[in-house]
Parts: structure tokens; sequence; C-alpha cells
């Protein structure tokens, strides 16, 4: 059968996703790595380009995934049980690997269980499908991430059945609050832990206050949930995310090894009853390969470097590398979403500005990414900055002096 005419409808989506300003440049493609070297960190090569690249578009905070340890770590579990599980966890795709991750995660987030997942994307929808009935309702940060969206819609949570409160707003969170139904019987208050596009945190210790006052009044009470994806390793004095950096422990923690960890994976940290549930329940646990093994032992090890002198002295570089950087932009006189993570936000404000600036820096050999209108509103037009670990003060200070 011809695909001429999908083609052509597809075809026409695309274009209108071109003409609106929506669709995806072309994929830049890494080709070669050079370690750190004379002061300076990692530079990386992309096809067609001869100049070397400054990453500072990369999620990988600490900088792991170079790691000799990971590395190895990866090589010898791999090279004991191949490169694949060969089935789901259900069907005998389980191995040591995997329940030693979840362990050593659960150990980590000071969370009795833990189960791991392939993505933090597939791990939200996995808990909105546990945790979902019809007298569950959701309510969530207007700018939660669009895994966390995705997942009430996978879940078929009805408009009803959900709430959302102005960014940040504990007032507006209260509201949602005082107007749900009486028949609910279960509440969920989710929201990410930093947000992605700003650097700022959701404030669990007063999200957690304000949740506490109202879940006497349903049967299974108000079950707070962060997705810390950009938190945890990153974040807090030991790098235990922004539940340490806020010093409250919410009921369900949803991250990513796939970020500061610097590996691939997500997971999902809780009590013992209801992961017993996420493996019964959730679809994208159970009909899924799961992480190989190499996933699980460089993520394993990942962890313990964060939890040794070592990972704190990375999270202490990562630490006064975004302060040099954030202290450079006002120094400048440029405009920012104050705050201590190393997502930071350069606010332009006009989409030929952003551009231009974005392109300097390009040819300058310096990666980033700008978000421009309609991706944001006219007037947000902004340039994300990620400080990694590795990056060293001569690269801060030559970025701040294409600036």
């Amino acid at each position: 059968m011809s695909l001429d005419g999908l083609d052509r409808s597809l075809g026409k989506e695309i274009a209108n996703l071109q003409a609106t300003g929506r669709a995806k440049k072309p994929e830049r493609i890494i080709t070669g790595y050079k370690p750190s070297k004379e002061g300076y960190g990692p530079r990386y090569l992309l096809a067609g380009q001869r100049q070397e690249f400054l990453r500072l578009n990369s999620n990988s905070y600490l900088s792991l995934s170079n790691h000799p340890a990971l590395v190895e770590a990866a090589d010898k579990a791999t090279r004991e049980f191949g490169v694949g599980p060969g089935a789901v966890r259900f069907i005998d795709g389980t191995f040591r690997h995997h329940i030693e991750l979840e362990n050593r995660i659960a150990r980590f987030t000071a969370k009795p269980a833990a189960k791991i997942f392939n993505s933090a994307y597939t791990a939200n929808c996995g808990l909105a499908l546990t945790l979902g009935t019809p007298k569950t309702h959701w309510i969530g940060d207007q700018l939660n991430h669009n895994s966390i969206i995705r997942a009430m819609r996978i879940a078929g949570v009805p408009s009803e059945n959900k709430g959302i409160y102005r960014h940040n707003d504990m007032d507006d969170l209260q509201i949602c609050l005082e107007q749900i139904g009486p028949d609910i019987e279960r509440v969920v208050v989710i929201f990410d832990g930093i947000f992605s596009m700003r650097g700022d945190f959701a404030p669990i210790d007063r999200i957690t206050e304000i949740t506490e006052k109202f879940s006497p009044r349903f049967r299974d009470g108000v079950i707070t949930v962060v997705d810390d994806s950009h938190g945890i390793g990153a974040y807090g004095a030991t790098g235990r995310g922004t539940a340490e950096f806020c010093g409250t422990l919410p009921d369900v923690i949803v991250g990513t090894f796939g970020k500061a960890f610097g590996v691939n994976g997500g997971f999902i940290a809780a009590g013992t009853t209801l992961i017993e549930a996420v493996r019964q329940k959730a679809d994208t646990y159970i009909y899924t390969n799961p992480l190989s093994v190499a996933d699980c032992a460089a993520a394993a090890m990942a962890i313990d470097i964060c939890d040794s002198p070592v990972g704190l002295n990375l999270l202490k570089n990562l630490q006064e590398r975004t302060a040099q950087f954030r202290d450079g932009l006002a120094g400048l006189g440029r405009e920012t979403i104050p705050g201590p993570h190393p997502i930071v936000p350069l606010l332009i404000r006009e989409t030929t500005a952003t551009h231009t600036l974005v392109n300097g820096l390009f040819a300058n050999g310096v990666l980033v990414i700008g978000l421009t209108f309609p991706v944001v509103p006219q007037g947000d037009e902004t340039i994300r900055f990620q400080i990694n670990a590795a990056h060293t003060r001569a690269d801060i200070d030559l970025v701040l002096s294409l600036l």
C-alpha cells in the first residue's frame, strides 16, 4: 500500500510547524570528545564543523558520563551478562544489577524502596497509571514538565478531577485543594523539583505544610510527588536534590539517572506498598524491556561517586562555577532568574536578539539553547545556560567575555 496520501498529510503538518516557528532544527551530530586540558573543560566535535565546542546545554551536571569508574562498571557488567536483558522484568528479565540499583537509589533518596524505568518520562506515566482512579484528584504546577502533563492524559484524568495552580503560588495551591469535591478519595499534588526552563525550585516545605492540613479530608490523604530530575545529584548540600535543599521529604520522588548521574534511566522512590503497586500496575514498567545491566552498573557507580568525597568536590565545583557565572551576568547588567541551580536562564526578551546571540556564541565555539516566540510568549525569550562540574573558571570567563 502506498504511503503517498499519508506523506502529503504529514508534510502539511510539518510545514505548519515550520511556518509557525515550532519546528525543531536539524539535529547536530557529536562526532568526537576531547577531555579537559590546560585549564579548560572538555570540548566536543560536531559533524560539518572544524572547531571544538564547549557545551553549556548539557544536563550532565556532575560530568560523570566519561568517568573511568562508570565506563569500567558498564563494561564489566556487559561482559558478564551481555548487552540486553532479553525479556521484560516479570519474565526473567531482572538481573542482580537491577535490584542493586533499586536498593541504591532508595537509600540515596531516604525512601524504603524504589523501582527503575527506562526514563523519568516513563516513570511519571507509570506512576499516574498506578495511582489513578475515578476518585483521584490531581493538582499540578502550571509549569510542570511535559511528562507529567502527558502522564495525566495517558491515565485518563478527566478535567473535573484536575487542578492547576499558578507557578509556585502557594495561595493558589490552597484554593485548588479547597475546591475539591466531597466524593474524591485520593489527592495527588505533583510538581517539578527544579523547573527546567527557569532553574527555580518548588518550595517543598511549604507545599507539604499546606497539603498536610487537607490530608485528613480524604480517605487516602493528599500525596505529594516531586519530579526532581534536574535536582537529584546536582542540588542540595550533598546532592540529594530539592527535598534536601528545602529540608522536607515528599511522599514520592521521581527522578532520572540521565542528568547529574550521567547515565540513562529513571526511577520512582517511595514506600514499599506503593512500589509494589507500581510493579503490578504500571504498564510502562511491565510491558517493556528494562535498562541494560551496563546502565544499571554505571548508574549505581555514579551514585556511589556522588555520595563520596570525590562527588562532593564535583558538587562544590559545580556550585562555584554556577555562582561565578551568575555573578558575572550580574556584573554585565544581564537579566536572569536568581537561584543557586546550575540552570541559568538569560532573559533576552526579544526573538531576533536571542537568535543573534545564540548564533554568535556558536560561531565562537559555545553551545547553548535559545527559547523564542512562539515556544515562549513574546517578551519571555530566553537563552538557557547549564553549568557542569567539568567546567573550569577559564571556561566561564570565556563565555562571560563573549557575552
